[in-house]
């Protein structure tokens, strides 16, 4: 079902001209990003993960995988990395700390963003409005932005 599903996202779908298309999986190195990586010509793969050691592995894995199917990784951004208190800002590492910058530095990728725990990013995606419309002038916006720029001086 999901192998149909991309076929028909890169085959049917007419999208026009396109800057870009970002195409989220899931985790890992199955199916999914094999075929993507095979079907279309993928300028490049940015590996998501959180601090935990077990989606450490498999961000190492899936960058792993790319990289032998001759698909450029551009960098590495930790999403959940810290718990910052809305009240008070202190920071909690909920999931651990510094996972993606250590990977980062094992594996030679550019750390791209450290994304911390938002409740606003999760309350605007339920709406179907993305935090950079909905809070323009925030922190987390900010990130955003700088990820978007990272990875267009990527490619």
């Amino acid at each position: 079902m999901v192998m149909s599903a991309i076929q028909q996202l890169l085959r049917k779908v007419q999208w026009g001209p396109l800057d870009y298309l970002v195409v989220d999986m899931p985790p890992g190195t199955g199916d999914t990003q094999l075929s993507v990586s095979q079907n279309i010509h993928v300028d490049g793969a940015i590996i998501v993960t959180t601090p935990q050691d077990i989606a450490l592995l498999d961000a190492r894995k899936g960058a792993e995988m790319f990289s032998k199917v001759n698909t450029p990784v551009l960098g590495i951004v930790q999403n959940m990395s810290v718990f910052i208190c809305p009240k008070c800002s202190h920071t909690e590492d909920i999931f651990g700390n510094n996972g993606a910058e250590r990977l980062s530095s094992e594996l030679g990728i550019p750390l791209l963003a450290d994304i911390p725990i938002n409740k606003s990013i999760r309350q605007c995606a339920d709406l179907g409005t993305p935090i950079v419309v909905e809070h323009p002038n925030s922190t987390t916006t900010e990130l955003y932005y700088s990820l978007a720029k990272s990875v267009k001086d990527c490619l």
